[in-house]
């Protein structure tokens, strides 16, 4: 059971790294290609819409395919990405690849989830998905930062030389460690989309999709906020983003705990942290290193178990169409990541960049009154349900 929680763990890793590791060398990417950073930014917000765009549809059109094979195929889509883009084409084609992997993102998580949730006992399903998805802190404590420190010390290029390597890596693990997982009743799409109707389901959605637009429109431009706002050099800004790792393992292990007692209490708790109280706090403290460590520190045991809350969330509501519903949570977090990505652009290029956590603050709020509409229509649920047993 553990040993298939770690193999997708390495897989998340792998495509975590694939993924964000550009967060912190786009101001490099700018100057090389001599644009502006919110237009180096699309690197992210379009690799977030073509997830949020194609991932429900690929997650139906996988559902039915081993979830072995469907990994791997995740996997080496990403590995293609990362070598082409070490080369440093074009810009145009750079974004090209970028966003081709995209397509099967939705599809390796959908898949990972649930092998783990498939081969767990109901007590130990949030256990094993903290595990699986403790690659999220995993990747942002190492390879993430590495990839920007190696390329404060040589090029931007070598950081997709790294993701590469972690790539390859995972492919291999999944390959010789992940058992081969048929789908022994192929689920019909009808059933898959039906959960659609779930009120709970909807409102989980639309909370993953609030709570991503926070955390991202002030997440991904984390270096172009520490340079411009708290005046951190480059080498310190590498360093930041190893505490952030660090101290999101915490966090994801903290939630994995919560989670079995309380999902909408996690929730909450987490996104007031990562999403209000931590953003305030970058705003009105100066650019002290004594301020920035334990701040940075806080922000990454906040932010860190966003994607196990998500995964929790929904597949609480519909447990019976685990491929869809994970593929449907990880589409509306990357449509959050792109409506926040583009959201803190729009503030970058039209006010100063100290400005970023108000958008935060904003995104935040709403995702929060999700959760709490959500709790209120899962109790008014439990209160029909037992009036009609009490009647009968």
């Amino acid at each position: 059971m553990k040993k298939i929680a770690y193999a997708c763990c390495l897989g998340v890793i792998g495509i975590l790294t694939a993924e964000f590791a550009v967060i912190g060398i786009l101001p490099q990417i700018a100057s090389h290609y001599h644009i502006s950073l919110d237009r180096a930014g699309i690197l992210m917000s379009a690799f977030a819409f073509v997830v949020a765009i194609a991932g429900p549809f690929m997650s139906l059109l996988a559902s039915g395919f081993d979830r072995k094979k469907v990994m791997i195929a995740s996997l080496t889509l990403f590995l293609i990405a990362s070598v082409v883009s070490s080369f440093s084409p074009p810009f145009w084609l750079l974004l090209a690849v970028r966003v081709l992997p995209a397509f099967l993102h939705s599809v390796y998580y959908a898949a990972a989830i649930a092998a783990v949730i498939n081969v767990s006992k109901k007590k130990d399903q949030h256990k094993m998905m903290a595990i699986a998805l403790s690659g999220v802190s995993i990747a942002t404590v190492s390879t993430i930062p590495l990839a920007t420190y190696l390329a404060t010390i040589s090029t931007w290029q070598v950081s997709f030389v790294l993701q590469s390597v972690i790539c390859l890596l995972a492919l291999v693990c999944v390959y010789r460690v992940m058992p081969a997982m048929p789908v022994k009743i192929k689920p019909t799409i009808g059933s898959q989309v039906g959960i659609l109707k779930n009120p709970s389901v909807i409102l989980s959605l639309l909370m993953i999709l609030f709570m991503f637009a926070a955390e991202f429109s002030l997440y991904s431009y984390f270096a172009g906020y520490m340079a411009g706002a708290k005046k951190t050099t480059p080498t310190n800004i590498s360093y930041f983003m190893f505490l952030f790792g660090i101290t999101g393992l915490a966090g994801t292990w903290l939630a994995g705990k919560t989670l079995s007692r309380s999902v909408p209490a996690t929730a909450i708790g987490f996104i007031v942290a990562c999403n209000m109280v931590i953003p305030v706090l970058f705003y009105f403290t100066g650019v002290s290193i004594l301020w920035m460590v334990p701040l940075v520190a806080l922000w990454g045991i906040a932010y860190a178990p966003g994607f196990l809350i998500a995964t929790s969330s929904v597949s609480s509501a519909a447990p019976g169409a685990l491929e869809f519903s994970n593929g449907m949570a990880a589409s509306f977090a990357n449509l959050g990541i792109t409506i926040g990505t583009l959201a803190g652009g729009a503030v970058i290029s039209t006010y100063q960049i100290k400005n970023l956590p108000f958008t935060t603050i904003a995104f935040g709020v709403i995702a929060i009154g999700m959760v709490l509409f959500k709790s209120m229509v899962d109790r008014r649920k439990t209160l029909k349900i037992i009036t009609k047993s009490i009647i009968s």
